[in-house]
Order: structure tokens, then sequence, then C-alpha cells
């Protein structure tokens, strides 16, 4: 089972099947899909692999956390997650990732909530290298990995695309400190 994780302004809840339709209307927005395959090319299809990403068990503490605002919990910002890392040489332990609804950008939500994961990533699980990838032209998630503190270590051929590889440790400093709630 996952923490629920607070922030200042967030709730980093476990994201389970009630999610389902917020996700699916967020990926319908071409340009919050621009950077990540585009729009997917069957809507049904992808219901179908969101339900069954939904429903895939993680190795504890691993996994997708959805974004709701501290003052509407019913709310939907977006996800966040931390998941196992398939790059080739198989030396990260996990993949930070973030993605947040278009009428959210620009407020902080990913940098505050990414934060938030890479504090348990080092702090609860005792992790030792965590990696983000961004396609080239992203720059708006080269920014929230920066302020977080995630390295840039070059390009690199992530599954078979073009991304910029990013990656932080345990004594990475974010460029902007963003402290947890008390």
């Amino acid at each position: 089972m996952l923490p629920i994780i607070r922030t200042r302004r967030l709730i980093l809840r476990p994201r389970d099947l009630r999610d389902l339709e917020s996700c699916i209307a967020m990926d319908s927005d071409p340009e919050v899909m621009r950077y990540v395959g585009g729009m997917p090319a069957d809507p049904r299809t992808h219901a179908e692999w969101l339900v069954r990403r939904i429903g895939t068990v993680f190795p504890a503490g691993l996994g997708y956390w959805s974004l709701v605002p501290e003052e509407n919990p019913a709310g939907f910002l977006g996800w966040v997650c931390l998941i196992p890392a398939d790059d080739a040489d198989s030396r990260s332990p996990a993949e930070i990732g973030w993605r947040v609804v278009r009428q959210a950008w620009g407020r902080g939500y990913a940098p505050e909530a990414a934060a938030a994961l890479l504090r348990h990533a080092f702090g609860t699980l005792g992790l030792d290298r965590v990696i983000a990838t961004a396609h080239p032209s992203n720059t708006q998630s080269f920014r929230v990995a920066e302020k977080i503190g995630l390295a840039p270590l070059g390009d690199s051929d992530y599954f078979g695309e073009p991304c910029k590889l990013y990656e932080a440790r345990p004594d990475s400093e974010p460029v902007q400190p963003i402290a947890p709630i008390a």
C-alpha cells in the first residue's frame, strides 16, 4: 500500500479507479500529450491500458499517486509516479515522472509533488538513485527535474525514443528547496 503524502498545497494519494475518467480527460488534451507519445490512437484501448496500469502492483513503496488540491480533495490535478526503471543497464532502481492537467500548469504543482516523492524515495525507501526522462523538446519537464535536484546526464535512447536523462541521488540539492509540511 502506498502512503498518502501531504505537501503544503497537495495531497498525493494512491491512484485508483476513481481517477480513471480524470486520467482519460487529461490524456485527451493534445497539449498534455504533446511530449509523451501524442494522443492515444484509440480511446477505448487507452482506457483499457489505464485500467491495467492503475491495477499494476509495483514493489513496496513504488507506484502512482494522484495529485489533489488540499482545499478540494475531490479534485484532480494530475499524477506523479515512482516506478521501477527499465533502463538498459538496470542500475537505476526507480524512475520518477509527472503529468498535470493543463489548467494547473505554471502553478508549481509538478515540482511540489515530485520533490515530495524524492523525499519518499530517499528518506522512506532508502533508494540510492532516481532517474527521470523527458522528451528532448520538453523544456517544462527539464525545469521541473532541475528544480527538484535532478541533474542532467545528457541524451539517451530510452525505450527506443530519444530523450534527455536526469538523475538524483540522496545528496542532490534542489535548486529551490521545497519544504514538506510539518
